[in-house]
């Protein structure tokens, strides 16, 4: 795994609003009942994931934690289409996560990249990028309302505790998170992580279902 730099450090730190749900609430088992887990993950959706409607790269209306989020293992991140930094290499790292991944992408696993500059990232220019940066299916490229992104970007805790780098989109944090919504885990990582790491994680924290 790369070196982490203090860029990235302090994006981790950002992103920590949900890692420490990890040892809080990460396992059923114990003592915890049914009744208390239930609830535990509905304060955490409450919190965490609001349920805005987005648009997909094919134009599809999506509710993000019904449609994207529930019941799933999922790897998100933010990016922008025409972005000259970071973004280009992030999402060919993912491409590489994606194969990796195999026949799980899709089936039980997915990626959702949420862009940053909603109002120029209309479906059709996220299905362009889709297609340029070879894109499969079950990973999902998102925007909508720039109010609710902002929202939705504040949530999932991907902000710089300093504002004026947050409010520089060019600067913007190249981390992802990935985790299982009905388990309650989530851990982050930078998004320039060697893929092949960024897969073993996933597979480690989140074996594939036998049979």
């Amino acid at each position: 795994m790369p070196e982490l730099s203090r860029r990235n450090l302090l994006g981790l730190s950002g992103l920590a609003a949900i890692a420490p749900l990890t040892s809080a609430f990460g396992s059923n088992k114990g003592t915890a009942t049914a009744s208390a887990s239930a609830d535990a993950r509905e304060r955490i959706r409450k919190r965490y994931f609001p349920d805005l409607t987005l648009l997909t790269q094919d134009n599809r209306r999506v509710h993000f934690y019904q449609d994207l989020v529930k019941n799933k293992i999922v790897l998100l991140n933010f990016f922008y289409a025409h972005c000259e930094g970071i973004c280009p290499t992030v999402t060919h790292n993912l491409v590489n996560v994606q194969k990796l991944l195999g026949e799980r992408m899709g089936r039980d696993i997915f990626i959702n990249s949420i862009t940053l500059k909603p109002a120029e990232d209309t479906p059709t220019v996220l299905k362009e990028y889709a297609r340029e940066h070879g894109i499969r299916p079950g990973w999902t490229l998102l925007t909508g309302n720039p109010d609710e992104v902002e929202l939705l970007r504040r949530s999932l805790g991907f902000t710089d505790p300093d504002p004026l780098v947050d409010r520089d989109k060019s600067s913007h944090i190249g981390n992802i998170r990935y985790g299982s919504e009905p388990l309650m885990q989530w851990t982050a990582l930078p998004g320039m992580t060697h893929a092949e790491s960024i897969a073993k994680a996933i597979s480690r924290d989140f074996p594939a279902a036998k049979g």
